[in-house]
Order: structure tokens, then C-alpha cells, then sequence
């Protein structure tokens, strides 16, 4: 499963709006692809349909979706937001990583 902060949620909302999407009928796509300067980077998009062998979860809730390829590496994880001075982004919080680069976006187990 994969977890959404209150911050993540918010900002979820806020962009859907913004790009025609609904949170009641629309997902979010989270997957991993090949890449980045630790090997897999995260791959996060707003998504309409569901494909066969999508995993869907909710939480706090917002939906998500899953590739099954990408669901091993992300078990546990959790969605977050930051908007502080370090940076504006969603942020990953993945226990599986057992190195991230230094903009959170990229990892290797």
C-alpha cells in the first residue's frame, strides 16, 4: 500500500483541479522507471483510467495507481509534500531505498 500525507492530499487536490482531473473519479499514477543518478527514479502522473494489472489503493483520501512492476519497489511507501525552502515537491518516503540522491528524486535497493 501506499500512504498519502495531509500536505500530499492537499496538494493532490489543489493541482487535479487545476489540470481538469476529478479526486473522486481520477488517480494518481505512481510508478518507477529506470533512470536518474541512483538508478530508478520515481515516475508520478494524474491518470484517468485503470490498465489490467494495476494495483488501486486509497488514502486520505486520494486514489492511486500502481503498475505491478513498479508496486515491489514501493510497498510502504509514503506520498509527501514539501514546501519549505529546501524545496517545493512531492517527496517519496520509501523504505525500500537504500540509497536516494541528494533531490529525493532517484533511489536503488
Amino acid at each position: 500500500m501506499i500512504k498519502v500525507s495531509e500536505s500530499a492530499k492537499k496538494k493532490v487536490i489543489e493541482l487535479m483541479s487545476d489540470d481538469g482531473f476529478s479526486t473522486e473519479t481520477d488517480f494518481i499514477r505512481v510508478g518507477v522507471k529506470s533512470g536518474g543518478c541512483s538508478g530508478l527514479s520515481y515516475d508520478l502522473k494524474f491518470d484517468k483510467e485503470q490498465k489490467d494489472g494495476d494495483k488501486v489503493f486509497e488514502d486520505n483520501g486520494v486514489k492511486i495507481i500502481v503498475d505491478k512492476k513498479s508496486f515491489l519497489y514501493l510497498i510502504g511507501t509514503t506520498l509527501e509534500y514539501s514546501g519549505g525552502l529546501n524545496g517545493t515537491g512531492f517527496v517519496f518516503n520509501n523504505p525500500n531505498a537504500n540509497r536516494t540522491c541528494g533531490c529525493g528524486e532517484s533511489f536503488s535497493l
